[in-house]
C-alpha cells in the first residue's frame, strides 16, 4: 500500500460499498461495522491494556476520513482484569448482545484460552490476539482464531541460538509464566538444546497473581543466561531483582515485556543495561527513526488522536500497527463483511508493509499459515534506549 497514509487510504479505497444483507452480517449495517474485544484495563497486567486506546484512536481517525466502505467503525471494549471467567462473560456479551462482527486484539493467553472454543464454535473471527503463544497459529484446530506477533517459541529459539553463539557452554535459567505463553519458552529452548536441555537449564514458573518472583530468581541465580518468558510487570521485577542479587547473567526478556515506559523505567534504566529482547516494531524512543516517514505519520496520529498518551510507550505503537493490519483486511473485503469473508481476507495478507514495522519485516498469512509475523531482530538496552543489532531473522526457518 502507498505510504500516503494507511488510515486515509483505508477510507478512500473503499468509497464504493457493496451493501450486504444485515441478517447475514452480524455487527454490520449500511452505516456501521461493529467489533470488539476484552483487555486488562485493571489487574496484574494492566500496563498492556493501553494498546487498545490506540485501536480506539485509529477508529476515530478512520471515521473522520469517511469510514470503511461508507461505514463507521464502532469498537466496543470491556475490561476483563486478566480474569478468564470474566473474559468469557464479556465475550458472550459481545457476541450475543452487542452482536459484534468480530473480536479483535484481545489480550493474554489465559483470557483467550477461556474463549477460543466458544468463538470457534460460533464461527466468530477472533483476530490478531495480543499474545505470543505458538498455539494461536494452529489453523486446523482453531480456524477462526489468529495471533499477530512472532510466537514466544520462535523468540526463545532465537535467544538460545544467540546465547550459544556468545558462549557455547552456557548454562541457562528460565523464568516463565505458568501458562501456554510461558511454556512456549520451554519448547523453544528444547528445540535448540535438544537432549542437552535437562542438564543445562534450570526452570522456575510463576502465576500472574503472584506478588513477586523474588524466590524464583533466588533459586535460579548462578546461570550464565536468564530467559524471562514473562509479561511487563514481572519483567520489571526480574530486572530489579537480578541487579539486587548481583547476578551477571545475560538477560533476555520477551518482546512483549520490553516497553520503556511500562518496564524499563519502572525497573530502572541503569539496572536494565545489557538486557536483550527481540523487536519487530520501530521503537518510538529510537532517534534512528527521527526522519522516518512512517514514524512521522505515527507521531502525527498520536498528537491528534491520543494527545494525552505517553508517546514513549511502545504498547501504543503496537496497537496502532495491529490496527493498520486490520484496516488492510477490511479493505480487501471490498465492502462485503460477512464473517467468512473477513476470516478469508485475514488469511490472505501477502507481504504487507506497515510503516511502524522494522525494515524488512512484513505481514504474511495464508489459509495454512496463521502466523502473521515471523521475523524479528535482537536489541540490547544500552542505558538510554534499545539498540538493534544483527540481521532480521526469519523465525519460520529459525
Amino acid at each position: 500500500m502507498e505510504r500516503r497514509g494507511l488510515l486515509a487510504a483505508g477510507a478512500v479505497l473503499l468509497a464504493a460499498p457493496r451493501i450486504a444483507r444485515a441478517e447475514e452480517t452480524p455487527g454490520v449495517t449500511a452505516t456501521e461495522i461493529r467489533f470488539g474485544g476484552t483487555t486488562a484495563l485493571s489487574g496484574p497486567v494492566s500496563a498492556l491494556g493501553v494498546q487498545c486506546r490506540a485501536v480506539e484512536g485509529v477508529c476515530r481517525a478512520v471515521n473522520e476520513a469517511g469510514g470503511i466502505a461508507g461505514r463507521r467503525l464502532t469498537y466496543i471494549l470491556y475490561d476483563d482484569g486478566f480474569s478468564p471467567p470474566k473474559t468469557l462473560e464479556q465475550v458472550r456479551r459481545l457476541v450475543e448482545q452487542d452482536r459484534v462482527a468480530f473480536l479483535f486484539n484481545m489480550l493474554g493467553t489465559a483470557p483467550n484460552n477461556a474463549v477460543v472454543r466458544y468463538v470457534n464454535q460460533r464461527k466468530v473471527p477472533h483476530l490478531f490476539l495480543s499474545v505470543n503463544g505458538d498455539k494461536w497459529g494452529d489453523y486446523a484446530t482453531n480456524p477462526w482464531t489468529m495471533g499477530f506477533a512472532p510466537s514466544a517459541r520462535t523468540e526463545a529459539q532465537v535467544f538460545a541460538r544467540h546465547a550459544l553463539s556468545e558462549k557455547p557452554e552456557a548454562r541457562f535459567a528460565l523464568l516463565h509464566q505458568n501458562d501456554d505463553f510461558g511454556r512456549d519458552y520451554i519448547a523453544g529452548l528444547k528445540d535448540v538444546l535438544g537432549s542437552a536441555y535437562d542438564g543445562r537449564v534450570r526452570v522456575a514458573s510463576y502465576e500472574v497473581t503472584d506478588p513477586t518472583v523474588d524466590s524464583q530468581l533466588i533459586a535460579l541465580q548462578g546461570a550464565d543466561v536468564l530467559v524471562s518468558g514473562v509479561t511487563a510487570k514481572f519483567a520489571a521485577m526480574a530486572i530489579r531483582k537480578i541487579h539486587e542479587l548481583g547476578w551477571r547473567a545475560t538477560h533476555y526478556i520477551a518482546s512483549g515485556a520490553s516497553s520503556v515506559a511500562g518496564v524499563i523505567q519502572p525497573a530502572g534504566v541503569e539496572r536494565a543495561t545489557g538486557t536483550i529482547t527481540s523487536a519487530y516494531l520501530k521503537d518510538p524512543n529510537d532517534p534512528a527513526w527521527a526522519g522516518d516517514a512512517g514514524m512521522a505519520e505515527y507521531r502525527r496520529f498520536m498528537a491528534k488522536w491520543l494527545p494525552e498518551a505517553d508517546t514513549t510507550d511502545i504498547y501504543y505503537t503496537y496497537g496502532y500497527t495491529v490496527s493498520l493490519a486490520l484496516l488492510q483486511i477490511l479493505r480487501q473485503c471490498g465492502g462485503e463483511f460477512r464473517r467468512e469473508r473477513i476470516m478469508q481476507e485475514a488469511a490472505n495478507l501477502r507481504g504487507l508493509e506497515i510503516p511502524t514495522l522494522l525494515p524488512g519485516i512484513r505481514v504474511d498469512t495464508s489459509p495454512t499459515d496463521y502466523r502473521p509475523l515471523q521475523q524479528l531482530q535482537l536489541a540490547r538496552w544500552d542505558g538510554r534506549m534499545w539498540q538493534r543489532f544483527g540481521p532480521v531473522i526469519d523465525g519460520a526457518s529459525a
